[in-house]
């Protein structure tokens, strides 16, 4: 099969170039190729099928119109629409709409969306795409409608190819799909882009629900986006704090989720508009870009060693909020753009997402520079793709970020990561399970701990071997790990540590959300940390699969930020807001509705920021008083 594609690759180039009148092999070779195709590949070649066809540049009609998404931007909005219905969700992937017929199981056409009606044909620009099915199990006239994007490491390796090709190098990845689906020339660029399918229409087959489709795509053969189940305001009120993180940390761009019914009955019962099907619904994060200027590119080592950019910018104002750094995703997106400090820049935030690079506007005439050690440790970096990698694990910047990820999710307190870098400096914690190994006579070497406070962070380390079993696997700071994602787990019968320990990809591939990848890229990072919770279990830790039900309530769909002094523990806080159909945010924001803290007065920033807000400041009493439970201070 592989042989079989290379050759109608060739093929599809060569004749491209001759209707160009460039042709760079002579007609004698062209045939050879053909002739070769013919003899592994008889009859069956979509090149041997339908012949010259593909190559047109024509219009083509779309047998069903393909509509645009109804949009919102407001939550109130998508929960009126939802009407207590169960939704499915995936992320709104920023690229190009495109449509793939197949019959008798062949492909035979694909096109973009174009004005709805009628698209413009780009066959032989998808024969490119290798991941793309060439051929499927169903035998009747089948379309496949999904999107066409670009990832940030294929854009990085095309901007190469380009600049060989003396071709002017892609600006941004929003624009660079519908440039090569356009070109006339270089067609075979267009091996550089993915495709992600979202929709079947078949006479045929006969489905349920939009779970159901979606796996069915899958058993053909295609990729489609991550989806999810919703059946409630949290459930979606998670769905879009993974949309807003994977807009910032993300590889490829989407501008939000796309929401639709799971029950396929009802899109044949509502049907569309003139515009839009009424069973679909898009929520889209409101963005606003700014100009301003790099100062200066300062590089930031994460847990698994990868090196992250953050340029240091001119003070903007963008969305209310006053932006001084800005996230430039990789290494490939630096060495890409050729980032360095003088250069003007096009910046975006979207809703609360972090702020990020969208393009160059002016290129400053300073030298292009990236660290050859790590910022952490001195050891020398190792370029892998479009990322720098510190491989050393004793790296102490890595070492913090892992630790710290962990001691904020299980819920330790009055250990700041200030404090907890001195730690580190002073080989009081080397890992994770060290923490449980502090005495008091160590704590009390380090720098402004006292005997009170010492005794009161060994406390809240004994405390956190009280966590449940969800917590403690989002605390690992596994791949792929969020604590959405671990729920589904233990929901999906996996409640023990020793269940999840002999868990195996194909196992995990059936639970809600887990594709082939992720699955193998959360395996292979579980499997990692087998000592560590080997050691954690040893010291004591008891993981239950407490799992809160979700209950009607005053404070359902009410947002809240909890910060400050506080008589219980965080984490136990933040489990009565979920189980009570509440929203624990991160941060305070315009959609904030309350801050809870028992602080009368505070100078921390979210305390000021819900003042100025306007925002409900209420105290732990007011809050049980308001879910309607006991409260013992």
């Amino acid at each position: 099969m592989d042989e079989i594609k290379v050759l109608e690759r060739q093929i599809i180039k060569h004749k491209n170039l001759y209707y160009q009148g460039k042709p760079e092999i002579s007609d004698f070779e062209y045939d050879g190729l053909e002739e070769k195709l013919k003899k592994i590949d008889p009859g069956n070649s979509l090149l041997l099928i339908v012949g010259s066809s593909i190559f047109k540049d024509e219009k083509i009609e779309h047998t069903h119109k393909m509509l645009s998404l109804n949009k919102t931007y407001k939550i109130d909005d998508l929960i009126k629409w939802q009407d207590n219905r169960v939704l499915l969700s995936t992320f709104k992937i920023d690229g190009s709409s495109c449509s793939i017929v197949y019959k008798n199981g062949k492909l035979v056409m694909a096109k973009t969306r174009g004005d709805g009606r009628y698209g413009e044909n780009i066959t032989k620009k998808i024969l490119f795409l290798l991941h793309i099915p060439r051929e499927i199990t169903i035998k009747e006239t089948v379309e496949v409608r999904g999107e066409v994007y670009c990832t940030e490491e294929n854009l990085v390796r095309l901007s190469s190819v380009m600049e060989e090709l003396g071709l002017e190098k892609p600006t941004s990845q929003r624009n660079i799909v519908a440039g090569l689906l356009g070109r006339k020339e270089n067609i075979e660029l267009c091996e550089y882009l993915n495709f992600q399918a979202f929709e079947l229409i078949s006479e045929q087959e006969v489905l349920k629900t939009e779970e159901e489709k979606f796996h069915f795509l899958q058993k053909l053969g295609f990729e489609t986006p991550d989806f999810y189940l919703n059946n409630n305001e949290k459930d979606i009120g998670l769905r879009l704090g993974e949309a807003r993180e994977f807009m910032s940390q993300g590889n490829y761009l989407i501008d939000g989720l796309v929401f639709s019914y799971n029950d396929l009955s009802l899109h044949n019962a509502l049907g569309e508009t003139a515009h839009h099907p009424r069973y679909k619904m898009a929520f889209k994060f409101q963005g606003e870009t700014k100009q301003t200027d790099i100062e200066s590119i300062s590089w930031q080592v994460s847990r698994n060693g990868i090196l992250t950019p953050v340029a240091n910018v001119t003070p903007v104002e963008i969305s209310g909020a006053v932006i001084s750094r800005v996230t430039l995703h990789n290494f490939g997106m630096v060495k890409q753009f050729d980032l360095k400090v003088g250069d003007k820049i096009e910046i975006v935030r979207s809703g609360e997402v972090i702020p990020k690079f969208l393009a160059v506007l002016q290129s400053s005439e300073n030298d292009f520079y990236y660290p050859k050690e790590c910022p952490g440790c001195g050891e020398e970096v190792r370029v892998m793709n479009i990322r720098l990698i510190c491989e050393n694990n004793l790296c102490p910047d890595k070492l913090k970020d892992e630790i710290l990820n962990f001691i904020q999710k299980i819920g330790i307190d009055d250990l700041s990561s200030k404090r907890l870098e001195e730690m580190i400096r002073l080989k009081l914690i080397t890992d994770i399970p060290s923490l449980y190994e502090l005495k008091e006579e160590d704590l009390l070497t380090v720098e402004k701990v006292k005997e009170k406070l010492s005794q009161k962070i060994l406390k809240s380390i004994m405390k956190s071997k009280e966590v449940d079993l969800i917590t403690f696997l989002s605390a690992l700071g596994i791949s792929g790990g969020a604590y959405n994602k671990c729920e589904k787990i233990v929901l999906a019968g996996f409640n023990s540590i020793e269940k999840i320990m002999k868990m195996e990809q194909a196992d995990l591939e059936q639970v809600e959300s887990f594709a082939e990848k992720s699955a193998t890229d959360f395996i292979q990072s579980l499997q990692s940390k087998k000592e560590n919770i080997e050691k954690l279990i040893s010291y004591g830790f008891v993981l239950k699969a407490d799992i809160a039900s979700f209950v009607q309530s005053e404070i359902t769909g009410q947002k809240f930020c909890i910060t400050g002094t506080l008589s219980m523990k965080r984490n136990e806080l933040q489990k009565i807001v979920k189980k009570n159909g509440g929203i624990v945010q991160s941060g305070v924001s315009k959609e904030t509705n309350y801050l809870l803290t028992n602080d009368v007065e505070s100078g921390s920033s979210k305390f000021k920021k819900a003042k100025e807000l306007n925002i409900s400041i209420i105290n732990e009493e007011a809050f049980f008083t308001l879910v309607g439970e006991k409260w013992q201070s």
